[in-house]
């Protein structure tokens, strides 16, 4: 079956923001309406206003309402509308919303979520609620999500779902289609269906388009095509990249033995890959996700989001004063090395972070290792070089204008150095985090800034002593 690469939209891009801003006055006159109403109590009317939207209208307008006012309004929606939007909501406003929620109301929603669902909002909520959650489901869907639950924090096995629809390899098209049709209700996915053979071992895969325009007779084992698997403990966000770039609607997750436990589908792909691209994306700027919507986050939580990361940097900024005092001597001499001091750090400081930024970007992707740091330190290496030879041409030139021919070398040599060592040492710093398991957003934009700070103005006055005699 030949299929078009799926395309996963990156979140906060132009295309998106374009996208959006038809829909920002919809919302921001729906969200007045609901505050307006709810301020006065009028709840038939409110009830009415609510019967007649979507999920799609009322998601981005409800994750903007207090707590207590996101429970009224989910308690006024009709049954299936508010369980939609509930589903769409981030775990985090998830686990808020039960808080606030009565236990049969709680244990009905819950009840109705799909097992991987379960285990997004498990995985947010307190310990004491989550034992509380599972116990008031049935006994079969409390079996199905403990099942989930016994792999580890980060697998595709919390995340896959085991609600799915196989067939035997010498089953006929016309026994899977009847396979397919009683499974209707119950199936998360029913596009994608694994082939086994007579372990439970995946031998293949049929699409449902497939066995559709076959003979009615015509056996599985002749229709499936080879099947790409995941082994239930490998990462949810590589399978979630294998997903995105082979352009499958689900992908078949199996045990050490290669036998199917469950299916991991795109719309969960899709989620974590934007979870990941916002949790890397906030600790480049040096702050924490927030897991949730801006407008729905306590100033608390975001003032604890970004003191560690502020508190981190402020003593690592201390270095640079630290060298400053170190050639006080050499700037009292010539008080125009000063001037440029803002210029040379900013510099250097831009530079690490673009190649940190682009080789985190590649890990992601799975386009380098950490074996590779050879290969990247050298590429890195003669890009650095070259853009110091382009900033430090244009450097020399102004400065030494501006001042004199020496003032103009140091600069030019200067800007030579601090981007080749920025770029070196910006592209090296996610694969050494890498190779030691650590998040390399973390090492990236705001250690790198405050690292290249220090060694460049070392090497600023270093050069400066050098070629102006101090």
């Amino acid at each position: 079956m030949t299929t078009q690469p799926i395309q996963i939209p990156a979140s906060g891009t132009a295309a998106a923001a374009r996208r959006a801003a038809p829909d920002e006055a919809a919302a921001a006159a729906l969200l007045d309406a609901i505050e307006e109403r709810l301020a006065v109590r009028d709840l038939p009317a409110l009830t009415r206003e609510l019967s007649t939207r979507s999920a799609s209208e009322l998601v981005p307008v409800v994750e903007r309402l207090g707590a207590r006012e996101r429970a009224v309004v989910h308690r006024l929606l009709p049954k299936d509308l508010a369980l939609e939007v509930f589903e769409r909501l981030d775990p985090t406003l998830q686990g808020e919303l039960l808080h606030a929620l009565q236990d049969a109301e709680v244990s009905a929603i819950f009840a109705e979520l799909d097992p991987d669902d379960r285990l997004w909002l498990l995985d947010e909520v307190p310990a004491a609620l989550a034992t509380r959650l599972l116990r008031g489901l049935p006994e079969e869907d409390r079996a199905l999500t403990a099942s989930l639950l016994g792999y580890p924090l980060g697998s595709v096995g919390r995340r896959m779902t085991p609600e799915y629809v196989s067939v035997r390899e010498r089953s006929t098209a016309a026994e899977a289609l009847d396979r397919v049709r009683a499974r209707l209700d119950d199936a998360e996915t029913v596009y994608t269906i694994p082939v086994l053979d007579d372990g439970r071992r995946v031998v293949g895969v049929v699409s449902l388009r497939d066995l559709m325009r076959a003979d009615a007779d015509a056996r599985c084992a002749d229709l499936m095509q080879p099947a790409e698997t995941a082994e239930a403990a490998a990462s949810d966000e590589s399978a979630a990249r294998r997903c995105a770039d082979l352009a499958l609607l689900a992908l078949p997750i199996v045990d050490r033995e290669g036998r199917l436990v469950g299916m991991f589908t795109i719309d969960d792909a899709v989620r974590i890959l934007e979870h990941e691209e916002s949790e890397d994306a906030a600790r480049q700027g040096g702050t924490e996700p927030l897991r949730r919507p801006y407008l729905s986050t306590p100033v608390r939580t975001l003032v604890r989001s970004r003191v560690v990361w502020l508190l981190v940097l402020a003593v690592g900024a201390t270095l640079t004063v630290q060298v400053l005092e170190l050639f006080e001597a050499t700037i009292e001499q010539v008080t125009a090395l000063a001037l440029f001091v803002p210029l040379l750090i900013g510099t250097g400081g831009n530079t690490g972070n673009q190649a940190a930024t682009t080789v985190t970007r590649a890990l992601a992707l799975g386009d380098v290792r950490p074996r590779d740091l050879v290969a990247v330190l050298g590429r890195e290496l003669r890009t650095g070089a070259m853009l110091g030879l382009l900033l430090g041409a244009l450097g020399f030139g102004i400065a030494a204008l501006a001042y004199s021919p020496e003032i103009g070398t140091v600069i030019g040599l200067t800007l030579l150095a601090v981007c080749t060592i920025a770029a070196a040492v910006g592209g090296c710093m996610p694969l050494l985090a890498r190779a030691v398991r650590v998040d390399p957003a973390v090492f990236s934009n705001p250690f790198i800034s405050t690292f290249v700070d220090a060694t460049g103005l070392i090497v600023y006055f270093m050069i400066a002593r050098a070629v102006l005699g101090l």
